[in-house]
């Protein structure tokens, strides 16, 4: 086969790759789309166990989401890889310091390594626990509402320990806000 032949089976090749790519992309994000569309009704099975478990926060200490009830929660699956986790932090950064007072927590469970998470954490100052998750966080986030195991994905958790709303994706501030706001 001489050159131009496989350059222009590289080039088709790499094309094919990339109209996929768009192709899978495009159905990733319809079907995000569409869970947040049709609001997937969750049980209140998912807060218990959220409330019930106990990770590691950034120091390797173990930390227990339920000694944080009474507060309205804002408990938010993310990873650094994550562009959309990394576009929604600081409007979740600026909302802790605005309503904190108010009996507002943000907790941040991180799907990542952590020395990339106190990295990222430095750069953005966050100002809330951060919580490292493995597969475990993962199944938390499933049995909240997160069917696709998409990241971010957000829980709001009443003063009750009751599951008041959830978000598959980047939620901004003006989604969330009057959500907070109400429950505060």
């Amino acid at each position: 086969m001489n050159i131009l032949w496989k350059s222009l089976l590289y080039i088709g090749v790499a094309v094919l790759a990339i109209c996929l790519g768009f192709l899978l992309q495009e159905t990733k994000n319809s079907s995000a789309t569409k869970l947040v569309a049709q609001n997937v009704p969750v049980t209140n099975d998912g807060a218990s166990l959220i409330l019930a478990t106990t990770l590691p926060d950034l120091q390797g200490k173990n930390q227990s989401i339920s000694q944080w009830k009474g507060k309205v929660l804002v408990v938010n699956f993310w990873a650094t890889w994550c562009e959309p986790c990394r576009r929604e932090m600081p409007e979740f950064v600026e909302l802790q310091n605005e309503l904190r007072d108010q009996g507002l927590l943000f907790i941040g469970i991180a799907m990542d390594q952590a020395s990339k998470v106190q990295q990222f954490n430095k750069e953005i100052g966050v100002n809330y626990p951060i919580l490292l998750g493995g597969i475990e966080a993962m199944e938390l986030a499933e049995a909240a509402g997160n069917r696709y195991a998409v990241l971010p994905f957000t829980v709001i958790l009443n003063r009750n320990g009751e599951i008041a709303s959830t978000h598959v994706g980047l939620i901004s501030r003006d989604k969330l806000e009057p959500i907070l706001k109400a429950l505060l």
